[in-house]
């Protein structure tokens, strides 16, 4: 059984090396294969990104031949979307490549191979990698040997809650999402395990679903429960349903009211001896969410303060977390913080 990597240590991979070998990116539906372009982009920001969706396209999407009336020959010329006429380094991510017809497959080789379409050699620094769901997850990819064996093909697997977690914390997933997946991490396994034949959130070949969790879902899921006082409950659960499942749906719309009955974050700071301390232990995984992504240098001792009011294991769920994201230096830098962890040394 090859070994799986995640997402980030993908484009790492691709990165490094994706310059000289073309990294095949194999995984199941939702995984995030397709936001690897973004990351990669921002790395590298003197290359053009290109998107090609291979599953739509027809040999004429790829090249055209052309006449050299000089020579009196013809030779094959790039479609302009991927982006060679301008002479500058690109990064080429060629998505599902593995639901390409069998022509398209075989005319985007030497782009894979040779960084080539055509007649028209790529820019030296260019880079190019492809992405296709597993066989196992029986959505109509595939690849011959010969074509595999020309590229390096590695398993992403789906993060686990502490993984998304971490990564939700930086892109401003909202807390009640976090939270959920904290409280509720078989959401993120994967159809694979034998142990997960009854989970009713996540992908599985075998079932006919619409929606399902997975880490692409959960980042619209919090689009649309940022959304939700102005869409009104019986949209936002509609909306959820079609996204995440109506099992996930379910259990995610009763984290709601529980967000919206905390202290705010003014009422906390201003006077944190005294604010409300929610009873429901959920409510408490989504407050420690809340100020993990948005807590500032000026208003920690007062966190600080309210927080030890609070459960051990929630005052550590919060320690934990805040040294694993990008405001460990302020934690870090805090006194009534590192007082807290020399005495409470036994969570690091």
């Amino acid at each position: 059984m090859q070994d799986t990597i995640i997402l980030q240590e993908a484009e790492t991979l691709i990165a490094t090396i994706g310059k000289d070998v073309t990294v095949h990116i194999k995984g199941q539906p939702g995984i995030g294969k397709s936001s690897l372009l973004n990351t990669l982009s921002a790395k590298f920001p003197t290359h053009i990104p290109v998107y090609i969706d291979c599953a739509d396209l027809d040999l004429g999407d790829l090249a055209m031949p052309a006449m050299n009336h000089e020579t009196k020959t013809t030779a094959f010329y790039p479609n302009e979307r991927f982006s060679l006429h301008h002479g500058k380094p690109v990064i080429i991510m060629l998505d599902e490549i593995t639901k390409a017809n069998e022509p398209v497959k075989n005319m985007l080789l030497p782009v894979m191979l040779e960084r080539r379409l055509g007649a028209v050699k790529f820019h030296p620094d260019s880079i190019v990698y492809s992405t296709g769901n597993l066989t196992t997850d029986a959505v109509g990819d595939s690849m011959k040997a010969h074509a595999k064996n020309r590229l390096t093909n590695v398993e992403v697997r789906n993060p686990n809650d502490e993984e998304w977690v971490e990564w939700g914390m930086g892109n401003d997933i909202a807390p009640e999402v976090l939270a959920w997946v904290k409280q509720f991490p078989h959401c993120l396994a994967s159809y694979k395990d034998d142990s997960q034949k009854e989970n009713m959130y996540i992908y599985d070949p075998r079932k006919q679903q619409e929606a399902f969790v997975s880490p692409r879902s959960l980042a619209k899921a919090s689009f649309i429960v940022k959304q939700r006082e102005i869409l009104g409950i019986p949209t936002t659960l509609s909306a959820l349903t079609g996204t995440i499942g109506e099992a996930a749906s379910r259990d995610m719309s009763a984290y709601f009211s529980l967000a919206d009955g905390l202290p705010t974050k003014e009422a906390i700071y201003k006077k944190p001896n005294e604010a409300v301390v929610p009873t429901d232990p959920s409510a408490k995984v989504i407050l420690i969410m809340r100020e993990l992504m948005t807590i500032k240098k000026e208003n920690f001792d007062s966190w600080m303060t309210y927080l030890q009011r609070l459960p051990m294991e929630i005052q550590a769920l919060f320690a934990l977390n805040i040294m694993a994201s990008e405001r460990k230096q302020i934690a870090a830098t805090n006194k009534t913080f590192t007082d807290w962890a020399i005495k409470h040394n036994q969570f690091f």
